[in-house]
């Protein structure tokens, strides 16, 4: 009795000690020691936890919010009084009287709230956040297809507003973007992609009374070339994208020619769009900087001219288009400052157009080759003998490319940051190379058959900032090349191990070191169990996102560990696991738990799956086999409805995995 009375008071001393410390802190001081615990969500939280004062400081200084579960609404803003940012996304149930709730609490202090995947609220809830939040600047209601003009004319109550997305706002007509055009004069980026009921006369209106905007996103608008004389006097704009405006033809592009303020300009699969219309373009040469033309006409020689008068264009993306080789070289000649250039699923990209072009531009930081399937071992060398400051080389399934190229990758560019070599035939000695670009964050090797165990390890030793590594379906790699990567790359952030079928619990295990994991997907691989798994949950708390589809020897006993440790994680596959009604049920902890795939799990009854939908009450999205739904309550799918939570039902057959050599080749046939 004694000694448990001493060490309550030495506790209680040391306790005293440390709150005096930090009482010699001012909270100013103590703010700035809060931004830098960023990084895991759960970091402040254990602060708040260790006393009274630091449970206060830490709600006075939070600014962001971003609740799982709307119900908790109220409870989180009066805990933290002093929000600016209030992020919905992880709930699908809005109603009004939570935009009332959140508008009453909140007031002047919101700037900025995000309802892109929410449902169920209307124009009162919105108008109620307009007129009580004074100070927001920005509203989120991208894929709010029941909004009406009723809800735009609340919005346009929100005076101060400079930023808006209605992505997807298919009921919204010119009348209610007429409303939010007089309302809100101070809007500085406008998103109206996929409103269809929005055409030439919302758009004008747009343009006429907001005069500040500097971004104007039209993607898919039935739009034609009357509104576009009064957008291209926009003195502001930065921005502009037209893709799939179908309404826009070459006579269209006419006002191009007297100027366009415009940085970027966006007209990809803009179909009714050649060279006689981008002729114009000539009218924006001394301030366009990025052009997207992707999904359009050839580029021919023709095409190529009317990039002549550009001579500030850094970026140009041409991805889908049918290139010529006469087309390819003049943009070479024309286009002296480009920086980054795409042409990935380009058909016509052969050695003797690329060469010309890559050889011209040696500034060049970023290039997309992707499926530029008849470039061979000419291309590379001139691409690495030239463009020696690449940070970004994506060129994925380049089959003709011999893996002696991909050593010139390696010996000369040694500034890459970023590299697809997905379906190639890179081998070990490639990557030997490529681990001397020390500056490697994300590397995709999947279904690169040549490599081994010796590629990767050498990987792992050099490129310690590596965040991103993709091995899918990479049968030569075993647990001694995963082991290296994560020893090798604490950093680690996401990691693909699909179909890997020769990997264990021992990579797992070595993988748990790296606490920032976030994604882990190892679908098909038959040797991973529970014990391997519940590494990864102890050690990888911030992992947001689990695919362990295929891994049958994963029981109930790996989802206890998952429920207890892996609270942020949001998305799961389970499918084809030798899980059960227990192991579901035990998820239901894992609030932030949104989308769960289920299909052929043997030890699922109806009843058991029942309850696990039930009590998962953050589920937005659940992929169920279709057998299920005959044997499952319709009561329960209207609740689930009303909740938010969409059922995707799925009629698929167990089929036979094949051999990876035959994959590949049934792929290179589709």
């Amino acid at each position: 009795m004694i000694c448990f009375e001493l060490k309550n008071m030495k506790k209680q001393k040391q306790n005293e000690i440390f709150n005096n410390h930090f009482d010699l802190l001012s909270e100013e001081i103590i703010f700035i020691i809060l931004d830098f615990l960023q990084q895991n969500p759960l970091d402040k939280k254990a602060f708040s936890s260790v006393c009274k004062s630091f449970y206060a400081i830490e709600a006075n200084h939070r600014k962001n919010l971003k609740p799982l579960r709307s119900e908790h609404i109220p409870a989180i803003l009066k805990r933290y009084p002093h929000v600016t940012h209030l992020d919905l996304t992880l709930c699908p149930r809005i109603t009004d009287g939570s935009l009332t709730n959140i508008s009453n609490a909140c007031k002047s202090s919101l700037r900025s709230i995000d309802l892109s995947r929410s449902k169920f609220f209307s124009g009162t809830g919105l108008l109620s956040l307009a007129l009580n939040c004074k100070n927001l600047v920005e509203i989120d209601l991208s894929n709010a297809t029941e909004l009406r003009d009723s809800a735009a004319a609340a919005v346009a109550e929100a005076k101060n507003l400079e930023r808006l997305w209605l992505g997807r706002c298919k009921l919204i007509t010119d009348i209610g973007i007429g409303c939010i055009a007089v309302g809100c004069r101070k809007l500085r980026l406008i998103s109206l992609k996929w409103c269809l009921g929005i055409g030439d006369l919302g758009v004008e209106l747009i343009a006429v009374k907001c005069k500040e905007i500097r971004c104007l996103d039209l993607s898919y608008l039935p739009i034609t070339d009357k509104c576009l004389p009064s957008i291209l006097k926009l003195q502001n704009l930065e921005d502009l994208v037209l893709e799939g405006c179908f309404g826009i033809d070459d006579d269209s592009l006419a006002p191009l020619k007297y100027g366009c303020k415009s940085l970027k300009l966006d007209m990809s699969s803009c179909q009714n769009i050649s060279y006689v219309g981008l002729s114009s373009l000539s009218g924006a040469g001394e301030t366009l900087q990025e052009l997207t033309l992707a999904y359009v006409s050839p580029v021919t020689l023709a095409f190529a001219n009317c990039l002549k008068k550009l001579p500030m264009l850094q970026t140009l993306k041409l991805d889908g288009c049918l290139v010529t080789s006469a087309g390819l070289k003049a943009i070479g000649n024309w286009c002296v400052s480009l920086r980054e250039l795409s042409l990935s699923k380009c058909s016509g990209v052969t050695d003797e157009s690329l060469s010309p072009l890559v050889t011209k531009h040696r500034d060049l930081r970023k290039l997309d080759i992707t499926c530029c399937r008849k470039i061979t071992y000419v291309s590379i060398a001139d691409i690495t003998n030239s463009c020696t400051v690449l940070t970004s080389l994506r060129m994925e399934s380049c089959t003709l490319v011999p893996r002696e190229a991909f050593v010139l990758i390696g010996q000369r560019c040694h500034s890459l940051e970023e590299i697809d070599l997905t379906d190639n035939e890179v081998d070990d000695e490639g990557l030997k190379s490529i681990s001397r670009c020390s500056k490697l964050s994300s590397l995709k090797l999947g279904i690169c058959l040549n490599i081994t165990d010796k590629g990767v390890v050498d990987i792992g030793m050099r490129c310690s900032k590596l965040t991103e590594l993709d091995l899918y379906r990479c049968t030569g790699i075993t647990d001694l090349g995963t082991s290296a990567i994560a020893y090798g790359c604490p950093g680690l952030e996401m990691i693909n191990i699909s179909y890997c079928k020769d990997i264990t619990d021992s990579s797992l295990r070595s993988l748990s070191k790296c606490s920032r994991l976030n994604t882990l997907e190892s679908r098909g691989c038959p040797l991973i169990t529970s014990l391997g798994l519940a590494a990864i949950a102890v050690g990888c708390k911030q992992l947001t996102k689990l695919d362990i589809k295929k891994c049958s020897n994963i029981d109930d006993t790996g989802m206890i560990p998952l429920a207890h440790f892996s609270q942020n994680l949001r998305q799961i596959n389970l499918s084809y696991t030798s899980v059960t009604d227990v192991g579901l049920l035990s998820l239901a902890s894992i609030s932030c738990l949104q989308s769960l795939t289920i299909l052929h799990l043997n030890g699922l009854t109806p009843g058991g799956l029942a309850a696990s939908l039930l009590v998962c009450g953050g589920l937005t999205k659940v992929k169920l086999q279709a057998c299920f739904k005959s044997l499952l309550p319709q009561a329960l799918f209207e609740h689930l409805e009303a909740r938010g939570c969409v059922i995707q039902w799925r009629d698929k057959v167990l089929q036979a995995e094949l051999d990876p050599q035959c994959w590949k080749l049934q792929l290179e046939d589709i």
